[in-house]
């Protein structure tokens, strides 16, 4: 994994949850750091050494640093591409909204680029063991994603709730009216793609033997995924985006940033 990290109280935040996030994993981690300057070295070399200290004195099997010069989300985003990291984690740093809606923060804007999963801490949970994933009914599912990149999240016993948003908005041509008001009971019951795909996500956890939630939600999907990430008590909330291409990939890289820059919680973006 790869934890960026600016020295700042964010990035503090995000290399103690990636470094969390690794050791349940077992896997390896890389600091990385950048400055803008070659001459700004030393001062990198004192970040990461403080990042380093921060990290779980067991679980996580090797850690390497790097320092990188130039653009913040050019270098993390660079890097995150050369190195074929399983995911790479960012602090995010609370800033005006309307800088925000201009530009976004740093993590948004390496999420958009970094080709791969990324973890937004924007808080650090006691643990990670309630999650929020957010199906968007596309192929694969981001359950079966969150299995392949991280399938130790869905640990025994963790507390699961799977929420799907029927909006009229990305509705398809010929979905019945009822579909769009349905509860997740009715969608399974009815064997609708939505109903298709709460089921499966369903069978899948109870092979892991976990007992997750179905939700269904009405109204816009981002509105409905702040509105239930904002109300439960969760850890971590997952969201999916780098996903088809042309006007549809614009769409879900929109409804991706609108939820980053709404959702308190720590973000896992697949």
């Amino acid at each position: 994994m790869l934890i960026a990290t600016g020295g700042a109280p964010h990035s503090d935040t995000a290399v103690r949850l990636g470094g969390r996030l690794t050791a349940m994993m077992n896997g390896s981690v890389t600091l990385l750091t950048v400055v803008k300057h070659d001459n700004k070295r030393a001062q990198g070399a004192a970040i990461l050494a403080n990042a380093a200290n921060l990290l779980p004195q067991e679980g996580i099997t090797a850690v390497a640093s790097k320092i990188r010069i130039g653009r913040a989300v050019d270098e993390i985003a660079l890097e995150a591409r050369q190195g074929a990291y399983n995911l790479v984690v960012v602090g995010s740093r609370p800033i005006h909204q309307l800088v925000k809606r201009m530009i976004g923060p740093v993590a948004q804007r390496v999420m958009l680029r970094a080709g791969c999963p990324v973890l937004i801490a924007k808080s650090e949970p006691t643990s990670l063991n309630r999650l929020l994933i957010c199906e968007s009914g596309r192929e694969p599912s981001l359950l079966q994603r969150l299995m392949t990149h991280l399938p130790n999240l869905l640990q025994t016993g963790a507390d699961i709730t799977v929420l799907h948003v029927m909006s009229q908005i990305v509705a398809g041509p010929g979905i019945p009216e009822w579909q769009l008001y349905a509860s997740a009971a009715e969608l399974i019951a009815e064997h609708t793609p939505e109903g298709e795909l709460l089921k499966n996500d369903v069978a899948l956890l109870t092979e892991s033997k976990n007992a997750p939630q179905v939700k269904i939600r009405h109204g816009l999907v981002v509105d409905e995924i702040v509105a239930e990430a904002n109300s439960g008590d969760y850890d971590l909330v997952v969201i999916g985006t780098h996903i088809g291409s042309g006007w549809e990939r614009l769409l879900l890289d929109d409804v991706s940033h609108a939820v980053v820059t709404q959702v308190n919680q720590a973000l896992l973006v697949l």
